[in-house]
């Protein structure tokens, strides 16, 4: 169980909120898609684990949700070290985008999205991640990611990475 802050649209604090428990209407908790690229232009993807209880064995983007009393920086960085081992404190990224999503596809988010880009060039480290969400990752080309979409193996709330992030 996780502490969240809640907000409203206009990104202010109105709250905190128990991750299990439902989110009130008009109300949103802040989320990270943390999006790694290596210098040969590869972007860093990540198989969930067959215990997830969403998308079990899709191919994702780092991500997850900002505790309560983190910034948007830190829960990405957070999140990066906790799924894949990578400690990217001295590392500088970049927000690509951010929007409000209510429903997108018929399925409920009710979350600030927050899209984040690191440049990378290590070792991912799968072995010092503090959790087992993660059962494997690698590095791919744009065109690779676009064929995990094309067939249905990223997580499909990822579609904006061909539009919003591949050509940065």
């Amino acid at each position: 169980m996780e502490i969240w802050d809640l907000y409203n649209e206009n990104r202010e604090i109105i709250g905190e909120h128990i991750s299990d428990e439902k989110l009130p209407d008009n109300a949103f908790h802040l989320v990270v898609h943390v999006w790694i690229k290596n210098e040969d232009g590869k972007y860093l993807i990540s198989q969930r684990n067959f215990t997830r209880p969403t998308n079990p064995l899709m191919w994702e983007c780092v991500g997850g949700s900002i505790l309560k009393s983190e910034n948007s920086l830190q829960g990405a960085k957070r999140e990066v070290m906790e799924e894949v081992g990578v400690n990217l404190s001295n590392i500088e990224g970049k927000l690509v985008f951010s929007k409000i999503r209510k429903i997108e596809s018929g399925e409920i988010f009710n979350d600030i999205l927050d899209v984040w880009l690191f440049k990378y060039n290590g070792k991912i480290p799968l072995e010092e991640a503090t959790t087992d969400e993660v059962l494997q990752s690698k590095w791919l080309y744009v065109q690779e990611i676009r064929d995990l979409y094309e067939s249905g193996r990223l997580v499909p709330s990822l579609y904006y990475f061909f539009d919003k992030v591949a050509n940065i």
